[in-house]
């Protein structure tokens, strides 16, 4: 399935803002916003941490399937797409990452 297909499966997003996320030590490392050009990473991210619990490897392993041929993209083109080389890296060995929703008022 493509990635568009994968996203309509997905719950929505309307209700944030944006995701935080958290190293171990509480540090924010990124934020994914709720704005044109990462709605659909978001989406993943929002979807793998309602499912995980956090962005841990096994967590980080169905991202990559989820954003399909966008991984594949990335992995051909490193850095293209941050999200998913997050994703790689945390599937790669790198510590898991907490998540903080923050919620739109």
């Amino acid at each position: 399935m493509s990635f568009a297909e994968n996203l309509k499966k997905l719950p929505g997003i309307s209700h944030l803002a944006a995701l935080n996320l958290l190293d171990a030590d509480g540090n924010v490392v990124a934020t994914i916003e709720n704005k044109a050009g990462s709605q659909g990473s978001l989406a993943v991210y929002n979807h793998l941490a309602q499912t995980y619990g956090s962005i841990n490897a096994e967590a980080a392993r169905k991202g990559l399937e989820i954003f399909a041929e966008h991984t594949d993209d990335e992995r051909a083109n490193p850095g293209k797409h941050p999200n998913i080389a997050r994703l790689l890296a945390v599937e790669s060995g790198q510590p898991a990452l907490r998540v903080k929703h923050v919620f739109a008022i």
